[in-house]
């Protein structure tokens, strides 16, 4: 096929044009699908490729030097496997690993999980000019492994499903906005309570009233980041990272925007209702055993060997309640067991609120749905703070017992974005909501659609590390 663009012959085949119109076509449906007309730029550099071909594209295939040939051919390959796996990341798929032990039983340390971006809507990125499969730290050399000269703002194109409750779902960390780099400590504002509260130690919260409170962990936040500033020796610099560059996580989604939750003695309500528990939930048990125990039964009750390590002949034991009955009717061995009541209330969410709250009786607190408002006030402000100033970029005061947003005096706050409540199944055990508060919609990455590689790290190759009962099992069916 022939025919002239600017005077030039252009001969192409028909085999290439229907490759041509293929590629557009897919390409045009994918930009509509994304709404990024910004990529329209390179609908000419594709029919470049396939017909003017101004731009000498394969210019080394025409090389006389084999050398030359023989290495652009791998460059050419290299460039274009890294551009496909970048677009499939970022739009489509991506791989996670669970590497703590906060679902157990549900999912252990240890799954590979295949992750969906399509089911919940991928997020255009934020950092655009990133090296591919790499969150924030290029691997060896170390560094940023993205530019952040270039931020985009929060786009979600638009998905399958939306997040229901119960659902076990991938976001970024939403603590992890900042960090230290040397060691890489993502508890950041934790750490920066604790180093205060350490510096201070006439500055007492209890007894105090609540804007007398307020001022006191103000205090503690700044002296504990000072402190931190001052010493990059010990732990590196203080960064910044845009939402897409944080850590990822995976819990279980618990409450959905708009609902009120609590958590009374243990058990979750949502607007006043008991919710359903996953059929795998764990809770920590005090247990006094006759002598430490049995291999074959750690293996029998899938125990793992960091569990167990809470327990030599007394202590705590993460247990379902299947493992529970088994150990208590095991009389030969168990002593003791019981449930342990965690009313520790340090290091619970808002970090800088006087609520009371634990791990196992937390709220009530509503969870912000995109919108809708909320009364604020000196009693409940600790606990949309973080909302509103660090995930939608306002800025708040409290003086005089007033509260200012953006300077101006507020009675009420109507939020941009919904925002989700998650949990882990091992619920003694998990670093979850009621440590770090609500999870903002821009975090959210993507939903675990089946497990496609478990392995067993107490156990060797040949004594069953692969677990593969578990392989290609479907993550729905953990609800």
């Amino acid at each position: 096929m022939e025919f002239k663009i600017f005077n030039r012959e252009v001969k192409t085949s028909r085999k290439e044009l229907i490759k041509l119109i293929t590629i557009l076509v897919l390409y045009i449906l994918f930009l509509l699908w994304v709404k990024s007309w910004l990529g329209i730029i390179v609908i000419p550099f594709i029919i470049d490729n396939y017909t003017t071909r101004f731009i000498p594209w394969n210019w080394w295939k025409k090389s006389k030097n084999a050398t030359v040939r023989k290495v652009m051919g791998w460059v050419d390959a290299i460039v274009f496997a890294l551009v496909a796996v970048y677009f499939v990341h970022l739009y489509f798929f991506q791989n996670y690993v669970i590497p703590t032990s906060s679902l157990e039983k549900s999912l252990l340390v240890g799954d590979y999980l295949f992750v969906s971006k399509y089911h919940y809507g991928p997020r255009k990125p934020q950092t655009p000019l990133s090296m591919p499969l790499t969150q924030h730290t290029m691997p060896i050399i170390g560094g940023k492994s993205y530019i952040d000269a270039i931020q985009w703002d929060y786009e979600r194109v638009p998905g399958l499903e939306e997040i229901e409750r119960g659902d076990i779902v991938v976001f970024n960390y939403p603590a992890g906005d900042v960090a230290t780099t040397n060691p890489e400590v993502i508890d950041f504002h934790s750490i920066c309570y604790e180093i205060g509260k350490q510096l201070n130690p006439s500055l007492i919260v209890a007894g105090r009233t609540t804007e007398e409170a307020r001022e006191i962990y103000e205090t503690y936040y700044k002296d504990g980041k000072g402190y931190i500033a001052e010493r990059p020796e010990i732990f590196g610099e203080i960064v910044n990272r845009p939402v897409d560059r944080r850590e990822n996580y995976v819990k279980r989604c618990v409450g959905l925007p708009g609902n009120t939750l609590e958590i009374k003695d243990k058990v979750i309500y949502i607007d006043g209702k008991q919710a359903e528990q996953p059929e795998n939930v764990q809770f920590n048990y005090n247990v006094e055993l006759t002598q430490k125990m049995p291999e074959s039964l750690r293996r029998n009750l899938d125990i793992s060997k960091d569990d167990l390590a809470m327990l030599q002949q007394t202590g705590q034991l993460p247990l379902t309640n299947e493992n529970y009955l088994k150990l208590k009717a095991n009389t030969k061995l168990v002593k003791e067991i019981s449930i342990v009541n965690n009313n520790y209330t340090q290091g619970i969410y808002p970090l800088n609120g006087n609520t009371g709250w634990t791990v196992d009786n937390y709220g009530p607190v509503w969870i912000p749905k995109r919108g809708e408002s909320i009364a604020l006030t000196l009693d409940n402000i600790a606990v949309y703070e973080r909302p509103i100033v660090a995930y939608e970029g306002n800025t708040l005061e409290v003086k005089d017992g007033k509260i200012f947003i953006n300077g101006k005096e507020s009675d009420s706050y109507t939020f941009k974005m919904d925002y989700y409540w998650m949990m882990g199944d091992n619920r003694h055990n998990s670093a979850d909501s009621r440590c770090w508060g609500f999870v903002p919609e821009d975090h959210i990455v993507g939903k675990p659609l089946f497990i496609w590689l478990s392995l067993d790290k107490d156990r060797g190759l040949f004594d069953g590390k692969i677990r593969w009962k578990r392989l290609f099992r479907s993550v729905e069916s953990f609800k």
